[in-house]
């Protein structure tokens, strides 16, 4: 019936345009209100006007997905980047490469919502690893930093469970290998690796490895196998020669330095890559792996490299997010047009400060606006380890309101050991949440399976759930699922806060009963994580 609803009432416009058009412009009603498909920039939607965008070659550090939604049912598509801008009441497509599709589904963001991710991009069937929601993750880097190695892994995993936490992913981060490239544990750092995940796995961890698509450049043996004649890195732009006439492979400055990219257009790159990670799968009993640095600006196409294939920096982005559909277990940062596929999909990297706590909300939100719905909110307390370095001044309070925040999203990591950079009280508070989130997992994994079946979101703004009703924004609260609406503490030394309830009845998690339609202020200690459960 639904389906039938929508043919009668969409009022479509297809709009072809090619590199050379100048402009498209789309009329907005009076006060409706547009989001794009830029992650990182959740906290600053619905778009404000007279702000521009360019989605060629830049994802803002986040995932990105060429779409824009409006809370009066429009929508914009394409297959390929482009600009936009919103001025005065029109959306203003420019720097088109491709088809622009545009239409009106509705009157509604939850009516549009649903036409385009049905229409472009379709749930797979599919999810993630059920251990990534299931239980919190752990990540090493904050602990160990640039010195990943087998005892301290152990030793960090052994203090998870001595503290009351319970096992779940654990993914070893950069440097655990040789180098970039040589995908092989380290045997100054990793005596016996085989053994050390045996011994993960007893205790009843998965593991992932950080991995990236670079190579290092000083691995003569690697480059010459790999690059110099055999084109599985990028080529050396030779001033506008093409990639038949590249002899050399380019290098790409990251935040490591300077390194040469695979080659995703290759075939034969796919292969060696798969090889490498097989192999560590085969030999050691790897789970999966933290897909990392697959930002759009480390494909410089036609400045200095050139590919076997002629494709945007986006498309060569998608195609390393598109490798990692071989492992259920993985997780991506940089990602384009991969929504509705099983992937997880974090935050960019968060400061330890409250201005990045806000910034959480309403970029999980975007995720799961745009289809990236297998979401993690970053690193608990943040993911900048100088802030937890040995006589830091770290802020305990945030660590637990950022725990908080993350424990009814779709997945929580944490990074530096809470059993070690807080004391018992705030330490007690953060075990509090963790044992809320796992009395509630049954229906977070509910909530994951169905979205991999329809495409649904997990979390919801009240906006796409309660349209036109004066809520678009409202972003420091959010609903997992349909019926609990979670409004964490946000704000340094309060204790109270105002919370939105749309129309119903609402059960507190303190066993209140509250009338929906209204605002009201709470007192949340620092031990509460406030949510309210719709009855009726």
């Amino acid at each position: 019936m639904r389906k039938l609803i929508f043919n009668i009432c969409v009022l479509m416009i297809s709009l072809t345009a090619h590199a050379q058009s100048k402009t498209i412009e789309i009329p907005l009603e009076i006060g409706e209100k547009v989001w794009s498909g830029i992650v990182n920039e959740g906290s600053n939607m619905p778009v404000n006007q007279g702000k521009s965008f360019e989605l060629y070659g830049d994802n803002f550090g986040n995932q990105v997905q060429p779409l824009l939604l409006t809370s009066k049912g429009q929508y914009v598509w394409s297959e390929d980047p482009f600009k936009f801008q919103i001025l005065n009441n029109k959306l203003i497509i420019s720097n088109v490469i491709s088809k622009i599709e545009s239409g009106r589904i509705g009157k509604s963001l939850s009516e549009v919502r649903e036409y385009v991710s049905r229409t472009f991009f379709p749930a797979s069937g599919k999810m993630p690893d059920k251990l990534l929601f299931s239980a919190p993750q752990y990540n090493t880097w904050i602990e160990l930093q640039y010195d990943q190695n087998q005892e301290d892994i152990l030793e960090y995993a052994r203090n998870i469970l001595a503290n009351g936490l319970p096992a779940g992913v654990l993914m070893i981060d950069d440097t655990w290998q040789e180098a970039y490239g040589v995908w092989n544990f380290h045997p100054g750092r990793f005596s016996n690796p085989k053994r050390m995940i045996d011994e993960l796995h007893a205790m009843g961890f998965k593991v992932m490895l950080w991995i990236c698509p670079f190579v290092s450049p000083d691995q003569y043996q690697i480059c010459r196998e790999i690059g110099k004649g055999k084109g599985f890195l990028m080529q050396r732009n030779q001033t506008g020669g093409t990639y038949a006439q590249a002899k050399q492979p380019a290098l790409i400055n990251w935040w490591n330095g300077y390194s040469h990219v695979l080659d995703f257009t290759n075939p034969a790159a796919v292969k060696w890559f798969d090889d490498q990670l097989n192999r560590l799968v085969n030999d050691y009993g790897v789970d999966g792996f933290k897909f990392d640095a697959g930002d759009f600006r480390y494909y410089p196409v036609h400045e200095n490299a050139v590919s076997m294939k002629d494709v945007t920096p986006n498309e060569h982005a998608r195609l390393f997010a598109e490798f990692g559909l071989k492992y259920p277990l993985n997780e991506y940062r940089a990602c384009w047009k991969m929504a509705g596929q099983p992937l997880a999909q974090r935050l960019r990297d968060k400061k330890h400060n409250w201005e990045d706590l806000h910034t959480l909300i309403p970029n999980m939100l975007i995720e799961n606006l745009v289809g990236y719905t297998f979401s993690c909110p970053d690193l608990i307390g943040g993911g900048d380890f100088v802030s937890f370095l040995e006589g830091s001044k770290i802020d305990q309070d945030l660590v637990v309101r950022s725990a908080q925040c993350h424990a009814l999203m779709p997945m929580m990591q944490f990074s530096a050991a809470p059993w070690r950079v807080l004391d018992s009280v705030h330490f007690a508070a953060v075990k509090k949440v963790v044992d809320l989130r796992m009395k509630l997992t049954p229906e977070i994994l509910k909530l994951a399976e169905n979205s991999a079946k329809t495409g649904d979101p997990i979390m919801y703004s009240l906006e796409l759930l309660y349209p036109n009703q004066g809520f678009e924004n409202v972003n420091d609260q959010f609903l997992l699922g349909k019926s609990i609406l979670v409004a964490p503490m946000l704000k340094k030394g309060a204790l109270t806060r105002t919370v939105v309830l749309p129309k119903g009845k609402w059960l507190s998690d303190d066993g209140k009963m509250y009338k929906g339609g209204k605002t009201y202020q709470i007192y949340v200690p620092l031990d509460r994580l406030p949510y309210f459960k719709l009855v009726k």
